[in-house]
């Protein structure tokens, strides 16, 4: 989860050597707009983004029809935030209610670290996994957050994006042209949608992080290529990593198979460090650029690229979360939190 709470405040990653350092000048989560040729990324975003959620659903617009079939993303209903039992522990910015900032510096973990690490990316794993099984037509987007905030406790956890700088949900549900960070609602699932779904867990003091895409009933080949391809991209990526790698091989080798396929790369949200802290060092593009930082040895981070057929460009929803590409087109993701061992990279996020 790559998340964005206001559209003004700004965060500076510099990137000093080989320590890739984030230093939040506001206390908020990661939306990153990247500056080509200047040693930084920032969270920029202009007015323009914001205040379109009526320009884009008045009556005119609220029924159109997008590629000849489906209709153009809309609101729904969201549901009142579900409680979460007084024992399971919960993140420290749950109990603060301050939209926590970019933790700075990289988090090397020790034995227990990695065994914590591994236990946490399993169950985001199984939770991932279980939320697919529910994606059917007329089934709501509200109804697999229950779902899922239900499986997250049982197993005595927390789910952690609630209450994460306001969000209001246990999961992210981001359908079609939704890029991500799409709130749960009311709006049922229809034939041939796509969904991505992102699920954090924080359980024994230790986030674990992964999404998928995911088919709803009979999708048509544009979709599923499309899917494929981001899938295949985060796999290559992951395939390179390992001690001592140039993070910036990430979004190389992602751009790269993007291109092939003549798919957009979404650049305004990026891959993170996790760990006891949801967003941490490093900041992992999924773009081709030139910045400095390479993996070390028993450090965890995430890598989740987005692609579109289309437009490539982020709409913010009024809700100052949602994220929709610019002319409606279909985006796909996936995410995995990865281990940097001596072999390699351990994918954590698996059952």
């Amino acid at each position: 989860m790559a998340t964005a709470k206001s559209l003004q405040p700004r965060i500076i990653s510099s990137f000093l050597g080989n320590n890739n350092s984030i230093r939040s000048t506001q206390p908020l989560p990661h939306l990153f707009r990247f500056h080509s040729g200047r040693r930084h990324v920032s969270m920029q975003l202009s007015r323009t983004f914001s205040g379109l959620t009526n320009l884009l659903f008045n009556t005119r617009n609220v029924d159109e029809v997008v590629d000849g079939k489906r209709k153009r993303l809309k609101p729904g209903n969201v549901s009142p935030r579900r409680p979460v039992p007084a024992h399971i522990t919960k993140p420290p910015y749950v109990e603060s209610f301050k939209v926590p900032g970019i933790s700075s510096g990289l988090e090397i973990h020790d034995k227990e670290g990695i065994a914590r690490m591994r236990a946490s990316g399993r169950l985001a794993a199984r939770v991932r996994e279980y939320a697919g099984t529910l994606v059917k037509p007329g089934v709501t987007t509200d109804e697999i957050d229950e779902a899922v905030h239900n499986m997250i406790i049982e197993n005595g956890a927390y789910p952690s994006p609630l209450g994460y700088g306001g969000f209001p949900k246990s999961v992210c549900t981001s359908v079609n042209e939704c890029i991500c960070h799409g709130i749960p609602d009311s709006r049922p699932l229809e034939d041939g949608d796509i969904i991505n779904i992102d699920v954090t867990v924080y359980l024994n003091g230790y986030h674990g992080d992964t999404s998928a895409t995911f088919f709803c009933g009979d999708v048509d080949e544009k979709a599923k290529k499309l899917v494929q391809v981001t899938k295949e991209s985060l796999d290559k990526a992951i395939s390179i990593c390992g001690p001592g790698v140039e993070y910036k091989k990430i979004g190389k080798i992602i751009h790269e198979h993007a291109d092939k396929h003549k798919y957009g790369v979404v650049r305004e949200f990026v891959g993170h460090g996790i760990g006891r802290v949801f967003h941490a060092d490093p900041v992992v593009l999924h773009f081709r650029n030139n910045e400095a930082g390479r993996m070390v040895l028993n450090q965890t981070f995430t890598i989740e690229p987005m692609l579109t057929i289309g437009s490539r460009k982020p709409v913010m929803w009024d809700d100052n979360w949602t994220v929709v590409t610019e002319d409606a087109s279909l985006s796909a993701q996936f995410e995995h939190t990865i281990l940097i061992t001596k072999d390699g990279a351990e994918i954590l996020t698996v059952c």
